[in-house]
């Protein structure tokens, strides 16, 4: 029921507070920079709730996080290396999915260590701060495995959903 309440009062107010234009355009800047240092591309999407019948249901961040990666279409790469940093702003939650390209490359504990620091900076109101230390952290796990090219796949602006 806790999880209900968070979720039906958390405002787009709220996220729009965390998330101002001026966070979105670093966030955006961050992936452009990044995005030239390796083969990868990174897609950032912020999510304020979930339905409450979803929240009823115990659907997971996680869960929800691969269904924004289908839905935007990070899987649709050349090299199937797109990954996805997904924040439930209402759990204060960071997921990322990665395609198939990661499978072998990067474990889950790698990722989750990204997800890990994010949270921290979230929870102490650093929003821009957070996602511009992921997306570096991602960065570096990405450039481990591809190498820079000069081609951008997927949008580099941060959806708000």
């Amino acid at each position: 029921m806790k999880r209900l309440l968070t979720h039906l009062v958390t405002t787009r107010w709220q996220v729009r507070r965390a998330f101002s234009e001026r966070v979105l355009s670093a966030i955006e800047t961050a992936i452009q920079t990044a995005e030239k240092t390796h083969g990868g591309e990174i897609r950032f999407a912020i999510e304020r709730d979930l339905p409450a019948n979803d929240v009823l249901r115990g659907c997971a961040p996680r869960d929800r996080a691969l269904q924004v990666f289908s839905h935007l279409g990070v899987w649709d790469t050349h090299a199937n290396n797109g990954v996805l940093i997904y924040v439930l702003y209402a759990d204060r939650d960071v997921e990322i999915v990665a395609d198939r390209g990661f499978n072998t490359l990067v474990s889950a504990d790698e990722w989750a260590s990204v997800c890990s620091k994010m949270e921290t900076l979230f929870r102490a109101g650093d929003f821009e701060g957070g996602a511009v230390e992921g997306i570096a952290a991602v960065s570096q796990l990405i450039a481990r495995h591809f190498a820079a090219v000069d081609r951008n796949e997927l949008p580099d602006r941060p959806v708000m959903l």
